[in-house]
């Protein structure tokens, strides 16, 4: 496990609830959002470079590790997800940020991004397409393949009982068994998301974020054109989420950059830290020029 001496835990009431996250820096607010089954630590590589010259602030979302989990399906619509984030964002005392999301993280970043536009200062989103382009990735056969799992969660009860057989072994191989680069995830690695999916009542809430989806107006709503400099990064090899999804982004965004790593998996920022920490340090250094 990578840890820092000078990274600080804390917690920040938003919503009604309790968030845990990880900060270190001060400047300009980079908040950086994750995805399942991760936790603030899948940040780990961006932290200290971008706390250079900025407040990181790297967040457990609602339901995960060290954050309040709410018990109510409802408590996971997106319409919850982003007031956390703005809660987040004023709570700290900041009016403007950057924001960065990864998988459900990036779920989360292209819609506050569309509900508080005057907010994002930059949207850096990882792995997760824009969500038109995603509900039209629905309505083909090889993306809905892909997506197996989002209908399978829908079950109750029977897929937390999987995810946490073998010591929550599945959580830790749905890590091994996408990465390209397998060394990207030491066993320590592994044992930390095994352990944040441990805590009581987490496997459930994760989960909770797919049985709130078709519900959520993620999928289904109109989508316009986004005034925010955004930047995305995209492991061309991921098995979960087709590299078709980011064709043809530009036209729901104004100012649209998208780099693609090619022998990287789901998993972009673990699996090839330095070329993302490159990207997004590259992005925001010629977005302030």
């Amino acid at each position: 496990m990578i840890l820092q001496a000078t990274w600080q835990h804390d917690y920040i009431v938003s919503n009604g609830v309790r968030l845990h996250y990880v900060t270190q820096g001060e400047g300009t607010l980079m908040l950086m959002l994750h995805g399942f089954p991760e936790f603030w630590y899948s940040w780990r590589h961006q932290i200290p470079e971008f706390a250079k010259d900025h407040k990181v602030v790297a967040l457990d979302l609602r339901g995960y590790n060290d954050s309040d989990k709410p018990t109510n399906l409802a408590a996971y619509r997106m319409s919850e997800l982003i007031k956390d984030v703005e809660g987040i964002i004023r709570g700290l005392g900041y009016d403007r940020f950057i924001l960065v999301g990864h998988d459900w993280g990036g779920a989360i970043a292209w819609s506050f991004a569309y509900t508080y536009p005057e907010m994002v200062d930059r949207l850096i989103v990882l792995n997760l397409p824009h969500p038109a382009k995603f509900a039209t990735g629905l309505r083909t056969p090889q993306q809905l393949l892909r997506s197996w799992y989002m209908f399978f969660f829908q079950l109750p009860v029977i897929p937390e009982l999987v995810l946490q057989a073998g010591d929550y072994q599945l959580i830790a191989d749905g890590f091994m068994r996408m990465a390209i680069d397998k060394t990207a995830f030491t066993p320590e690695d592994l044992e930390a998301y095994k352990d944040a999916a441990a805590k009581r009542g987490a496997l459930t809430a994760m989960l909770n974020y797919y049985r709130n989806i078709f519900q959520s107006g993620f999928v289904e709503r109109e989508w316009g054109k986004l005034n925010v400099l955004t930047l995305m990064i995209w492991g061309e090899n991921d098995t979960a989420l087709g590299i078709e999804l980011t064709y043809g982004t530009a036209q729901y965004v104004n100012d649209f950059t998208i780099h693609y790593i090619p022998n990287c998996s789901h998993w972009v920022q673990q699996e090839q830290p330095q070329l993302v920490n490159q990207y997004m340090r590259e992005f925001l250094e010629m977005s302030r020029s």
